[in-house]
């Protein structure tokens, strides 16, 4: 029971917050300055403990390391290139077509099993902050984890300016119970922190559309119209969702192998608690298609009030021009200029036409108001 707490209290150190209340939350995406290569942090792992070294280690001789005296080395990578991985790869022998994905990234969310390793790939989510949603706004933005995990050995390869890993390494190293289970720990730690981290945004996320919901839905002139959202701000707000989907749903299905498929890389004490992050995930994506069907009901209501205000407008324009046709048509029987029209020489006939022709348009605007034209 106590590996369990450990375990729950190193991924979820805190209660989730929403983003939109923590405009401080930085992400790390500098290397370490002692080492001018991809490499952001290597290190060997035995017994849960990290092993102290005289200075900082190549992955060459963490191996080394490992391989002589045990353990696992844990490396992180960020944004390297293909000759800064080929070596790596090298020596942990490492699929060649994993390793073209982990460089080239821009890859869909996925677990793939190799004789000896794993390699998982994570969308990590970044909500940007913003003070009024646009039609250029960026909601969300994303970035690349991708993972190797071996019998001896974890490599990380982070992509995009965000998401960093560091903090986590740190709350790992401070719970060698946990860490002693090995790499497939470190895979549960890193799903976990990502799925959390989807979580963080889609509370933000659901400020937004509530935001939008409310200035859609709210009177703003005569008749319920609402005339003050822009559609183009609900289409971009639905791309931002759309990108956000495309980072949940094709990871369900891989954490669901991992928690329900024996396999040879991942501690059995460690894989009953994929169960826990496959159903965050699920909840994830509900919520997540939720936000999508929600903005297609959103954005339809507002092109339905925008058709109702254009019609709302042509009955007014319509009804004017009813209006004005009657001294219209009066004006022009009168300027026929015909010689024998007796109203020309009766003295009353002018101020009589202009009565008749006040009162008839009177007549069609009381009518035209009474029936909501007006």
């Amino acid at each position: 029971m106590s590996m369990i707490r450990d375990l729950r209290a190193v991924v979820r150190p805190s209660s989730r917050v929403s983003l939109r209340k923590d405009p401080g939350t930085s992400y790390d995406t500098t290397r370490d300055p002692a080492s001018p290569s991809a490499v952001v942090d290597c290190a060997v792992y035995r017994n849960g403990a990290r092993v102290p070294s005289a200075g900082p280690l190549s992955p060459q001789e963490a191996m080394r390391q490992v391989r002589r005296d045990g353990g696992f080395v844990w490396i992180g990578l960020h944004e390297p290139t293909e000759a800064e991985f080929a070596g790596i790869a090298g020596e942990f022998g490492l699929h060649p077509l994993a390793v073209e994905d982990a460089v080239q990234a821009h890859q869909r969310p996925k677990l793939e099993r190799y004789d000896d390793s794993l390699f998982t790939v994570f969308k990590t989510i970044h909500y940007v902050e913003h003070d009024r949603l646009t039609a250029n706004s960026e909601v969300v933005e994303t970035g690349e984890v991708m993972c190797f995990t071996g019998r001896d050995f974890f490599i990380t390869v982070r992509h995009g300016g965000q998401g960093s890993l560091r903090a986590l390494r740190h709350r790992l190293q401070d719970d060698p119970e946990l860490l002693a289970k090995g790499p497939s720990a470190v895979l549960h730690a890193i799903a976990d922190h990502v799925v959390d981290g989807y979580i963080a945004v889609a509370h933000a996320v659901q400020d937004d559309i509530d935001d939008v919901e409310t200035e859609v839905f709210s009177p703003g002139r005569k008749g319920g119209v609402s005339r003050g959202v822009d559609s183009a701000r609900i289409y971009q707000l639905k791309r931002e969702v759309l990108e956000f989907k495309r980072a949940v749903a094709p990871l369900l299905r891989p954490m669901q192998l991992l928690s329900e498929r024996p396999m040879r890389l991942i501690d059995p004490d460690i894989q009953k608690y994929f169960r826990d992050v496959a159903d965050h995930l699920a909840r994830v994506q509900e919520q997540v298609m939720g936000f999508d069907e929600l903005l297609n009901s959103i954005l339809q209501a507002n092109l339905a009030q925008a058709s109702v205000a254009q019609n709302e407008d042509m009955r007014k324009i319509t009804a004017w021009a009813a209006i004005i046709a009657v001294p219209t048509m009066v004006c022009g029987v009168y300027g026929m200029n015909f010689e024998h029209m007796p109203e020309l020489h009766w003295r009353y006939g002018y101020p009589v036409i202009m009565g008749v022709t006040a009162a008839i348009c009177l007549g069609i605007h009381r009518t035209l108001k009474r029936n909501g034209w007006l």
